[in-house]
């Protein structure tokens, strides 16, 4: 992909794929990384909600890349929208070969979560920022 960009913001998730993450060929499984993602985005949903916020769903999971064991993953959240009780988090996944400087974006994806209170319904946030 051309005019890539890594975010200059720290990862809310850095992890290194092992073996047990990979399929017979040692491609890493889409299901791991999409759950290195989730842990990402709930980081920045309950930071943004001071408490708990579920997965509701995902949108728009794109592969860009490959991912191989031993490869380093760096997964960064960005709030990007928020209503009542939702919180929409942009994640993209990049990933570096142990041995380069170089990363490439592996996964994009957009998480919407929803805040929830001690009684598990549903619970207002605060808005974004300016």
């Amino acid at each position: 992909m051309p005019n890539e960009v890594m975010p200059a913001c720290q990862p809310a998730v850095r992890v290194t794929a092992m073996p047990a993450n990979a399929n017979v060929y040692g491609d890493i499984f889409g299901g791991w990384l999409m759950a290195q993602m989730d842990l990402a985005a709930s980081s920045v949903a309950s930071l943004h909600a001071r408490g708990r916020a579920v997965t509701i769903s995902v949108e728009g999971m794109t592969f860009h890349r490959p991912v191989f064991v031993g490869d380093e993953l760096s997964v960064f959240g960005r709030l990007i929208k928020v209503g009542r009780t939702s919180m929409h988090v942009e994640v993209e996944t990049w990933g570096r070969d142990r041995h380069s400087d170089e990363g490439h974006k592996v996964t994009q994806a957009v998480f919407i979560f929803v805040a929830v209170g001690p009684d598990r319904r549903p619970r207002t946030v605060p808005p974004i920022e300016s």
